[in-house]
């Protein structure tokens, strides 16, 4: 079956270089060509014909080639392959458009047979690079694929994250960038250009205090962009109906359906009325203090007196306030306390005790 399948291509071959090559031999050795061959019909049989009686002689070795290739087809790897396709067609494409200004000088012979040569080196050359590069290319691949997939996977991941808005009490407060550094808070911060306007205001202020507190509140600022793994966006709009900074914060975590982060114990009450999340910095000391249960005992030392009679003031070494009931007269000294109750809010913890 194969051998007339190749007979049929010789006869096919040799009757369209009949119609080419009959032309071209009298155009270029000017020849008088006898009236016979000048019909199309006649070139095509004759270049048929003289194929025909060649494939007698070559179809077997055509045969032969055809299994040979068949079987080095089938014992290569695909990658080889579809590679070495790829590149070859790459070539022949490349190969078209070197050769198409060449029909445009129409130098007759001498172009076609300059596209002929063009197109067999394009094509092997796209061959070779496809098959001796399939490694690199796959590689390549490889990498943009995960790099795709790592990307769309990270911006999904930034979709599904709220932001977390800064106000200014938070940043002055400084705690914020340590809480960032241990990498509790994820996804993007959001500092809003009304809130830098804020804290460089305070840092001109002429109130040395003030001044202080604005100035470290803009150094841990720097300290989140610069030292810190967190991606931090600048919010460069603004609400000019608005005057005040708080109510700027609350629509800005409206619009954004983000998060505020502040310490303001008003803000945060403010912001729970409108139904927007808020993440209370006190609110996270208070909840990693050490528990106090009533009737534990604790060791103070009783600093000043307390506003109601007979009271005492101590504080823990994390700054919990202790009020000693009749611990006025302990004011100077370290006194065991027993704790009655403890009094918990966003604005801290209270403890209250009695001299045991």
């Amino acid at each position: 079956m194969i051998k007339r399948i190749v007979q049929v291509v010789y006869i096919f071959v040799g009757s369209t270089l009949g119609l080419v090559l009959f032309p071209l031999l009298d155009n270029i050795f000017k020849t008088e060509m006898p009236s016979i061959l000048s019909s199309s019909y006649v070139q095509a049989l004759s270049g048929a014909v003289i194929f025909f009686v060649l494939s007698l002689w070559l179809v077997d070795p055509t045969v032969a080639f055809i299994r040979y290739i068949e079987e080095k087809l089938l014992k290569a790897p695909i990658s080889m392959i579809l590679f070495g396709s790829l590149g070859l067609v790459f070539g022949l494409i490349l190969a078209y458009l070197i050769s198409y200004p060449l029909d445009l000088i129409r130098l007759h012979s001498v172009s076609s047979i300059i596209q002929i040569v063009i197109t067999i080196f394009c094509g092997y050359l796209g061959l070779q690079i496809g098959v001796k590069k399939r490694e690199e290319l796959i590689a390549l691949f490889t990498l943009s694929s995960r790099s795709s997939k790592r990307k769309t996977s990270e911006d999904q991941e930034s979709l599904d994250i709220p932001v977390k808005i800064l106000d200014t009490s938070v940043i002055i407060d400084g705690r914020i960038a340590d809480i960032c550094q241990t990498g509790f808070i994820e996804g993007t911060i959001v500092i809003p250009q009304f809130v830098l306007a804020e804290l460089q205001y305070i840092a001109d202020s002429s109130d040395t205090l003030k001044r202080n507190r604005g100035r470290r509140g803009l150094d841990i600022l720097n300290r989140i962009q610069k030292e810190l793994a967190m991606k931090v966006e600048i919010y460069e709009g603004d609400f000019e109906d608005v005057p005040e900074v708080d109510a700027k914060l609350v629509k800005l975590a409206k619009l954004r359906n983000g998060i505020l982060v502040t310490n303001d114990f008003n803000l945060n009450k403010v912001s729970e009325l409108q139904q927007i999340k808020v993440w209370n910095i006190n609110d996270l000391a208070n909840a990693i203090k050490p528990v106090v249960l009533p009737g534990e005992v604790i060791t103070a030392f009783v600093v000043k007196e307390g506003k109601e009679k007979l009271q005492g003031v101590a504080y823990l070494d994390d700054g919990t306030m202790i009020v000693v009931e009749d611990g006025k007269e302990s004011i100077g000294k370290r006194v065991e306390t027993i704790v009655t109750s403890v009094l918990q809010t966003s604005a801290g913890r209270m403890i209250f005790a009695k001299v045991k």
